[in-house]
């Protein structure tokens, strides 16, 4: 099936003049791998691309090569409108509906290119002409090697092209421990270090480099922690002024959630994070085993995401989005309890 959609993939390449690759609104370690992974991928094949992040992306992924190259749609809007408006051709990596990239969203809508989606969250939106999408696949990062290797041209596939990929497919998969890692993933881990992927290096500089403030952060979040035996959940809350008195930046409380699920018996874990300047409640939710936290987030927060991992979003205040979430469990209960 994916040699069928690279073909297609493949002809709208060739005669395309303005490739442009977007990915979601607040960019993770598998956004930024996959979209700078395939800007490198087309520039070996000698095609020229633009990538664009709606905004900025964690200082613990700074170092990944060539991010400085990309375009920051909220600090270079002229730049990015520019691009977006000559775009013939636009690659939507790691996400599957035109409303994650924000303020990006109005020009994808009245953009007259070819749309082409590498996805593996669930649920898709039908907006692209050419749609990779897959929710048994860990990561964006991993189909981005699918699709080059069925494109029959991994030889193209250099050390930084490598570094991008494992650097994404390692942070989705929670360093490999999520079910989503299998056989394939290792085989595809295997070759990317063949071709010249640091492992050790990687891993330092994403989760080896923590400032004092976000260690000290981590201990508030940790002191805010709550266990609902009743439920086998569990929650951390983080308030705007803890925050601040913390000197938060983006980025700081990745992962933070799954120690709250890494507390025994625990099967549905969340965190709750105040942003007073958005007048939201910024959620992510983690569990265990089939219980559906991509189902929670659709039906409750207007979010969504995997099985096992998902966003949300509430526009209550921080105590009144604790307060509802609590009064959502019994519905729940027989799922988390069984």
């Amino acid at each position: 099936m994916i040699k069928q959609l690279v073909k297609s993939a493949e002809k709208l390449i060739e005669t395309s003049k303005n490739i442009v690759i977007v990915s979601h609104k607040n960019p993770d370690g598998d956004a930024v791998g996959s979209s700078m992974g395939l800007h490198f991928f087309l520039k070996n094949m000698g095609i020229e691309s633009t990538v664009i992040l709606p905004n900025d992306f964690p200082d613990f992924l700074k170092w990944m090569p060539g991010v400085e190259t990309a375009l920051n749609f909220e600090k270079q809007n002229s730049q990015s409108v520019n691009a977006l408006e000559k775009a013939d051709l636009i690659f939507t990596l790691d996400f599957n509906s035109l409303s994650r990239v924000g303020d990006m969203n109005q020009f994808l809508e009245k953009s007259e290119a070819c749309f082409i989606m590498i996805d593996h969250h669930q649920q898709p939106d039908d907006y692209a002409a050419v749609m990779y999408s897959d929710p048994s696949i860990g990561s964006t990062c991993e189909m981005v090697f699918h699709f080059i290797k069925a494109f029959e041209k991994v030889d193209l596939i250099d050390s930084d092209i490598a570094t991008l990929l494992y650097t994404g497919i390692m942070t989705d998969t929670g360093s490999f421990r999520f079910p989503s890692t299998t056989a394939v993933t290792h085989n595809v881990i295997a070759q990317l270090l063949n071709a010249g992927a640091n492992n050790a290096e990687i891993h330092q500089n994403v989760y080896d480099a923590n400032s004092q403030s976000r260690i000290k952060l981590l201990g508030i979040a940790l002191d805010n922690l709550h266990v609902l035996e009743e439920y086998n959940t569990a929650y951390i809350t983080l308030s705007q002024e803890e925050l601040d008195k913390n000197n938060f930046k983006k980025g700081d409380t990745e992962g933070f959630v799954n120690y709250a699920l890494s507390v025994t018996g625990i099967i549905f874990a969340v965190i709750f994070i105040e942003n007073r300047q958005e007048k939201i409640v910024k959620m992510s939710l983690r569990s265990k085993g089939d219980f559906s936290v991509n189902d929670v987030a659709r039906d409750h927060y207007n979010g969504g995401g995997h099985i096992n991992a998902a966003g949300g979003k509430s526009e209550l205040s921080l105590e009144e989005t604790v307060t509802q979430f609590i009064s959502i469990l019994p519905q729940y209960k027989e799922a988390l309890t069984a």
